[in-house]
């Protein structure tokens, strides 16, 4: 694949400060991105991040942003428009992942998690849209959804119905695109090594330092998905690779949905 297959383009991609957002910002901009800007709560990592990359030469700024709140959520697109005047790829990597089930989750949780994980993207892709459309881009949204969206663990109940409307709402927005040329797809993703990751694991299952090499063992390939992983699936998704593909699901986890006789992963009991 050209490395430089995202030249002279501009992205925006949330959840950027940590995990798989920070490693698929860093693999875009070695692949050639000429404009970002990253997003997360995190001040000190979203800088960090943010002068490495302007020193390999793409233009990054970082906007510090809470998700949950509407407001900061128009406030990103209109940094965005203001600093590069046009976007051509949105990628939704942020997320919420805290544990609850149907007899546990509170009101506060749920509200919070669907704001995170669906009210975001449907802002950023309406906000994202409207410069595209203006400025004639042919762009690409991607959002990182969850193999959950199938139905889920049962200590996953808002998070498995939050990521199963992101996919219905890419779904719907990759139809009503179609004739702006703007593409618009989803990556079900398994279970991923990353840093929130593990303070999930400590904070809800009691894991221990080496929950990572534990929970491979019970896995078919032995290994849970990198965020390297993940940013190399999301550049094919977002770069001319993919060609027309639009409102597509790519499964990429650890099982095979359908034909399934094991459990979804998230939990060292499984």
């Amino acid at each position: 694949m050209n490395k430089k297959i995202f030249s002279n383009k501009i992205a925006l991609i949330t959840g950027g400060t940590q995990g798989i957002g920070e490693v698929t910002a860093r693999h875009f901009v070695s692949q050639g991105l000429s404009g970002l800007a990253i997003c997360g709560r995190n001040k000190k990592n979203g800088m960090r991040i943010a002068k490495d990359l302007n020193k390999l030469g793409c233009k990054t700024v970082y906007i510090q942003s809470d998700l949950n709140k509407v407001n900061d959520c128009i406030r990103i697109i209109k940094t965005i428009d203001r600093v590069f005047r046009n976007i051509d790829i949105l990628i939704n990597c942020a997320a919420k992942t805290d544990r609850g089930g149907i007899l546990d989750t509170t009101p506060k949780l749920w509200d919070s998690i669907f704001a995170i994980n669906v009210r975001a993207p449907f802002l950023l892709m309406q906000g994202a849209t409207k410069i595209m459309i203006r400025e004639k881009t042919k762009g690409v949204i991607a959002s990182v959804l969850s193999i959950q969206s199938y139905g889920g663990s049962d200590f996953l109940t808002p998070y498995a119905a939050s990521k199963g409307a992101l996919k219905i709402l890419t779904k719907n927005v990759a139809s009503s695109l179609l004739k702006k040329q703007i593409r618009v797809n989803g990556l079900n993703l398994g279970w991923t090594d990353t840093p929130n990751e593990t303070v999930i694991q400590k904070k809800y299952h009691n894991a221990k330092n080496n929950w990572v090499k534990k929970a491979a063992k019970n896995l078919p390939f032995k290994k849970l998905i990198n965020p390297i992983d993940v940013a190399r699936c999301l550049s094919f998704m977002c770069s001319e690779e993919s060609s027309i593909m639009t409102g597509s699901i790519i499964d990429f986890a650890e099982i095979v949905m359908g034909p399934i006789d094991g459990k979804i992963g998230g939990s060292l009991k499984n």
